[in-house]
């Protein structure tokens, strides 16, 4: 026979159970004027028959037919005051899980019309956090019979949802705003995030209570890695890839600085990378790129710039945002003199 509860209640933190079943399994016999203790932050469901009849908040609750309605449905008048029944009452925890991971897998592809390949790849980490909304509602459709149901169980389907959302919202930033613009615009993006998210965490009885993008930067793949997701052509790919060796050799030479750091002294290796070049850009006296011979001119777009480094355009934006190549805005465009790119081709 199973055993007779007089008082049911669950006195643990639930630092990481965001539901726990009274008892974790089979049924529970109650009295009626049984004891259900809840605890601050804490809601308890009460179930009968698979069906949710109440939910009962913080504090001491009786169980009787005048708290939970239903109740004397199922008992029937033939029972006394005194007669068990079976139950169980699940307990949620309605605080606030926090400090939650999230983080791109892989690279979120935007357009970036204007810039190298019109496209840019972007990868992102921070936190999230959540809290439950409807307990009765979260029970029933997401933790079922289970004994204990633990953060760790849902945390993939949230990331899932959120990154979904993210991608969302930044296909939509990007068609107003460049990449480096979007990189200063976290704390925006993460308020739009949470409000398309809102609904679908409310289906399940959660609400998203923050998203943090802690970092947003371009991806770091390799041309090679680009060139395995067909995002470039051959022709591309054989730019790319020079541009791949030059900060290799940057990197080297400078004891690990950055691409941006080091493009000055990755041009000392000009001679190799124009033989790495002339392969794969028989389209270089058409316009691609300066033809042998050009001069520079006093003003010039990034992308005339990074022509004449043999570098991609988001090189040389990267160079302007982090200040090491002074540049002058004009509207949402960038204008670079000649000075200015040749004190950086030789800084």
């Amino acid at each position: 026979m199973a055993r007779i509860f007089d008082v049911i209640e669950y006195a643990n933190e639930m630092n990481d159970e965001i539901v726990h079943r009274f008892p974790e399994s089979g049924i529970g016999d109650y009295r009626i004027g049984s004891q259900v203790i809840v605890r601050e932050s804490q809601n308890a469901v009460f179930f009968r028959d698979g069906n949710a009849l109440d939910v009962f908040k913080a504090g001491r609750h009786t169980i009787a037919t005048a708290n939970i309605p239903k109740v004397i449905d199922f008992i029937g008048k033939a029972f006394n005051d005194r007669t068990p029944f079976p139950a169980e009452v699940y307990f949620v925890s309605m605080k606030e899980f926090a400090s939650k991971k999230w983080g791109t897998p892989q690279p979120i592809i935007v357009r970036n019309p204007g810039m190298g390949l019109g496209v840019a790849l972007l990868q992102g980490f921070g936190t999230y956090s959540f809290q439950v909304k409807d307990p009765q509602q979260f029970v029933t459709q997401i933790v079922g019979t289970t004994g204990t149901y633990r953060t760790s169980e849902i945390e993939e389907r949230l990331r899932t949802m959120l990154l979904s959302k993210l991608q969302d919202v930044l296909g939509e930033t990007a068609a107003k705003n460049s990449v480096p613009e979007m990189i200063g615009l976290t704390e925006e993006i993460g308020a739009a995030v949470r409000a398309k998210a809102k609904e679908e965490f409310e289906a399940i009885g959660l609400m998203l209570k923050t998203f943090y993008v802690g970092n947003l930067k371009p991806s770091e793949k390799s041309a090679q890695e680009l060139r395995d997701m067909g995002m470039l052509d051959m022709q591309t790919y054989t730019q790319l890839q020079a541009a791949d060796s030059m900060r290799d050799a940057a990197q080297n030479q400078s004891g690990g600085a950055g691409l941006t750091a080091g493009i000055g002294a990755g041009m000392g290796i000009g001679n190799l990378m124009g033989q790495a070049l002339q392969g794969g850009m028989q389209n270089t006296s058409q316009g691609g790129a300066p033809a042998a011979g050009a001069s520079m001119p006093n003003i010039m777009t990034p992308a005339e710039a990074a022509q004449f480094m043999k570098v991609t355009e988001a090189d040389i934006m990267a160079a302007i945002t982090d200040g090491s190549l002074k540049a002058k805005k004009v509207g949402s465009a960038y204008r670079i003199s000649k000075d200015n790119l040749d004190t950086f081709m030789n800084s």
